[in-house]
């Protein structure tokens, strides 16, 4: 069955969540890829958006984090506070993040693109809730578009810290011992962090996709994996799912990529 790179990218997500987790989850593809994996391998997955719900069962793609769908069939509907509390308590498996820019030890700009924060080239959204989830959590997994203007060796802005600039600096800024970024989910490739450089690697190159590719559209040099591998494509129950019961309307996987 033929699928897109956004279909490709949820699944990949998707497949990273271990049923039991608990989940900080965001919109969009992230949203796409929790519903995936509820719906199939991880039924007992513990969700909380940011607005408040926890632990929901996702019937209907929710359309913000604080839409009445992330709160359906949950354990409560709390606020921002109790979803934050959870996070600096240690509770929190994963945060699913997106990006504008990115560099190689996994820190985010979601702030402004440019070299003037009073007058930028592109005003970006701001942290919302990114950094501290980022700084919290045990994990994060950041998913977006590969281009070598966001892939950059040095950000605009750092709005979310990674590894920051490198092992030990997020101990020594006082961050969650032992958190940081996990995996960035991409277009092109799934790339993790070396264990003791904490620089990005490359753990498998979607299909289609030459190392070439990769190198091109990144603005500094990645590590390769010596496991490297082939992502594997979704299944065709995994389309079927997505399509079918996940995003049947196509608010996620119809947008172009």
């Amino acid at each position: 069955m033929k699928y897109s790179k956004i279909e490709l990218m949820i699944c990949q997500l998707a497949r990273l969540l271990e049923d039991g987790s608990t989940i900080v989850v965001g919109t969009g593809m992230p949203c796409a890829a929790a519903m995936l994996a509820q719906k199939t391998f991880a039924p007992n997955i513990m969700l909380f958006f940011e607005a408040g719900g926890i632990g929901p069962l996702l019937q209907e793609m929710p359309i913000s984090v604080g839409n009445s769908r992330t709160a359906y069939r949950g354990i409560m509907t709390g606020s921002l506070s109790e979803i934050m509390e959870t996070c600096q308590r240690g509770l929190i498996d994963y945060a699913l993040l997106g990006g504008g820019q990115i560099d190689m030890y996994g820190n985010i700009n979601t702030t402004y693109i440019g070299d003037n924060h009073d007058m930028p080239k592109v005003r970006l959204p701001g942290s919302g809730g990114a950094n501290d989830l980022a700084s919290s959590s045990w994990r994060f997994i950041v998913v977006m578009r590969h281009e070598r203007k966001r892939f950059l060796k040095k950000l605009d802005f750092l709005t979310t810290p990674g590894y920051l600039s490198g092992p030990g600096a997020r101990e020594e800024a006082g961050l969650a011992p032992g958190g940081g970024p996990y995996k960035v989910i991409t277009n092109l490739a799934v790339m993790g962090f070396h264990p003791e450089s904490k620089l990005m690697q490359v753990e498998s190159v979607h299909p289609g996709v030459t190392k070439e590719d990769i190198l091109a559209e990144t603005g500094f040099e990645l590590l390769w994996s010596p496991l490297l591998k082939e992502s594997s494509p979704p299944t065709d129950q995994e389309l079927n799912i997505l399509r079918n019961e996940v995003d049947p309307y196509r608010y996620v996987v119809g947008r172009s990529f």
